[in-house]
């Protein structure tokens, strides 16, 4: 009877309450959200693709390992590797962090390179790059 009482009471907890069981995640997203305001977000964690390396044979983290793919106007006019210095700087006290994260892959883009990509993809599929 106990823990049938103790499920029921977490059952009726508000979820600001409880412990978030992907913080690192939670966090991105949040920096993400607040600093570039995207029209689109997609945050994968692929920690459990790299657990077996030696980098991470010590780590109690599951969450080290992240492809992210934002698309943001806050990118208008800037270069990749510009793009990326902002996002990486966002996440500046996370990559130094012991057990936090390890590698960071990124796709960033503005709608406009969004809609485009779109395009492309439905006018017969994969996206062929000419060659010179």
């Amino acid at each position: 009877m106990l823990a049938r009482r103790s499920l029921m009471a977490l059952a009726c907890r508000p979820l600001s309450t409880m412990a978030s069981q992907t913080p690192m995640e939670d966090t991105m997203r949040s920096k993400i959200q607040s600093s570039l305001s995207p029209s689109h977000l997609e945050i994968h964690n692929d920690s459990h693709l790299h657990s077996h390396h030696k980098a991470m044979e010590n780590s109690a983290s599951q969450e080290t390992h992240f492809r992210v793919v934002i698309t943001s106007d806050s990118f208008k006019g800037l270069m990749q590797q510009k793009r990326h210095k902002i996002v990486y700087a966002l996440f500046k006290e996370e990559m130094a962090r012991e057990g936090g994260i390890h590698a960071l892959q990124l796709r960033t883009r503005t709608q406009e390179e969004e809609e485009r990509d779109k395009a492309k993809q439905g006018e017969g599929g994969a996206v062929t790059c000419k060659k010179e």
